[in-house]
């Protein structure tokens, strides 16, 4: 069974949104492990993104 290698472009400490759950409000990138992105948001807790389906979009700093 041979492994795809998937590259999100986020990296931990990265400030972000999901583009369907605005209401989520800021989050914060805590880990990157493959596509599963754990990101900490303002008003949802910490949610695990799969990066294949969803396209977190990145904030300027």
């Amino acid at each position: 069974m041979s492994e795809e290698r998937f590259f999100s472009g986020l990296e931990p400490g990265m400030h972000v949104r999901h583009p369907a759950q605005p209401d989520w409000g800021e989050g914060q990138v805590q880990s990157v492990i493959g596509h599963r992105v754990t990101v900490n948001f303002e008003h949802a807790g910490k949610v695990m993104i799969d990066a294949r389906v969803i396209a977190l979009q990145a904030l300027d700093a």
